[in-house]
């Protein structure tokens, strides 16, 4: 990382599960860019697997170029947002665009996509930035709770926010699945952006929807309790995840903020 106040410790691990033939999920973890994305891909023929890859790709290489110069983008920035929500965002829809060029240049990509999260550390770690499309989540664990501070782009969660539907009904509807944002679809998407302060202590779960459509938040937050290991706990979340079914694809990635001289 950059001179930080805090510093970081992180794991990232992905397991096909026990229901798909491939893993098409991708994740990067990029500590001198204080970057950290989960893509959870689709599409047949493995095109998920190339969607989510190339999603990455291309938001590792915008940010690297951006890092030391900020003035020439393809995108404009938005005014009401900060230098480096700016930044994540502006990565996230060249990436779309990226994924949308393969699909139409390839046939057999034809339809693919990926929905994505990411998080974009300050250097001097006292803020980070999470940018999300679709149902690839982030938590937080502060004193002790675990936290979703993304909502899913969703179906199920738009009809849940409404109050429509309860959060019981939400957890078992037969449209849970259905997303309604995702990188690949069009050239222009809506990437939600939110910036949190940073303490030490606090820890980022950064995962696709084969975590937390298998393992509930309140299991998730007993493990993250019980485990300081963050290596140890990510095979932990991927075990409780295949021994709920593992139906999907499962990704995560671990974030925690450190005292500057721990």
């Amino acid at each position: 990382m950059p001179q930080t106040s805090l510093k970081i410790q992180a794991a990232g691990l992905s397991d096909r599960g026990l229901k798909r033939a491939h893993n098409e999920d991708s994740l990067s973890v990029v500590p001198d860019l204080g970057l950290f994305i989960v893509a959870d891909g689709m599409g047949g023929h493995n095109a998920g697997e190339v969607a989510s890859r190339q999603a990455i790709e291309s938001i590792v290489e915008f940010l690297r170029d951006t890092a030391s110069n900020g003035d020439e983008w393809p995108i404009p920035k938005d005014p009401n947002l900060s230098l480096a929500e700016n930044r994540i965002v502006c990565a996230i829809k060249m990436a779309n665009r990226d994924v949308c060029r393969l699909s139409m240049e390839h046939p057999e990509y034809h339809g693919m996509g990926t929905t994505l999260v990411g998080a974009l550390l300050s250097e001097e770690g006292s803020n980070i930035s999470v940018a999300h499309v679709g149902d690839s989540r982030c938590y937080r664990l502060r004193n002790s709770q675990l936290e979703k501070i993304t909502l899913d782009h969703s179906w199920v969660e738009e009809q849940l926010q409404r109050g429509i539907i309860t959060l019981e009904e939400a957890k078992n509807h037969r449209w849970k699945n259905v997303i309604t944002r995702a990188l690949g679809n069009k050239l222009e998407v809506d990437v939600e952006v939110q910036t949190f302060d940073t303490q030490p202590g606090d820890l980022f779960l950064l995962c696709s929807d084969g975590l937390s459509g298998m393992v509930d938040d309140q299991k998730m937050e007993d493990a993250v309790l019980a485990e300081p290991d963050l290596e140890v706990l990510a095979q932990e979340l991927i075990r409780q995840a295949n021994e709920a079914g593992g139906h999907d694809n499962i990704s995560l990635i671990l974030i925690r903020m450190l005292h500057g001289n721990d």
